[in-house]
């Protein structure tokens, strides 16, 4: 009995790793058609898949900036930042994430938004999988193609329709900050008339825009 109970658990295992990678694999040339966010979004999804190519430097500049500023040169886990985060949590207060682009994208791709230890776990093996089957930047590719940008609305592209009435392809150093401080919360902070913390957070976003692009923070997933 116990034998065919561990000989159940290997086999399921081993499906989920190979099915995983299979995914990932599949995902590297393909865009994601969906995800669980979107089809658990009772506001509906609207995206339009863009390529890297077609999205101003600005925004990937913008995203690094405001999420994550090592992106370029970690490995999917910034440590320091994990640590950060476990040490203002437990001094209580508002909780605060570690969580890296490549994390943002292995849960927003693969998994859903809530959960434990359990849903953190499997985000790290995603996490794993995509930095070394994707590279930096289909990651960042697919990551301003899934992100929550506005309420029933996904990626940049349509972000930026819905918000400035153009493309991502041509947004300026502002847009591109007012999208990346509304990207934690885009049902909550306003992109196209911004006030108080939101505000002051995007201008402090365009301010950090110009040191990731003069010194090549970006320079892993430029278009």
């Amino acid at each position: 009995m116990l034998g065919r109970l561990i000989a159940f658990v290997f086999k399921l295992v081993f499906g989920f790793v190979l099915l995983s990678v299979v995914i990932v694999a599949l995902y590297r040339f393909v865009p994601p058609p969906t995800t669980i966010t979107m089809l658990t979004d009772a506001n509906g999804a609207t995206r339009d898949w863009t390529s890297l190519d077609s999205i101003d430097r600005n925004m990937v500049s913008a995203a690094i900036a405001a999420e994550d500023g090592k992106f370029c040169t970690h490995s999917g886990f910034d440590r320091e930042a994990i640590e950060d985060a476990v040490r203002r949590n437990a001094q209580g207060g508002r909780i605060r994430g570690g969580s890296t682009i490549s994390q943002q994208t292995a849960k927003n791709v693969f998994l859903w938004q809530n959960g434990g230890f359990f849903r953190k776990g499997l985000e790290a093996w995603f996490t794993v999988l995509i930095e070394g089957i994707w590279g930096k930047r289909r990651i960042m590719e697919v990551y301003l193609n899934v992100a929550e940008t506005g309420i029933g609305t996904y990626g940049v592209e349509a972000g930026a329709q819905r918000y400035f009435g153009k493309g991502a392809a041509s947004l300026s150093r502002d847009e591109a900050a007012r999208m990346a401080a509304a990207l934690p919360l885009p049902k909550k902070r306003s992109v196209k008339n911004p006030s108080g913390f939101v505000r002051r957070y995007g201008n402090n976003i365009a301010r950090r825009i110009r040191i990731v692009q003069r010194d090549g923070l970006d320079a892993c997933a430029r278009p």
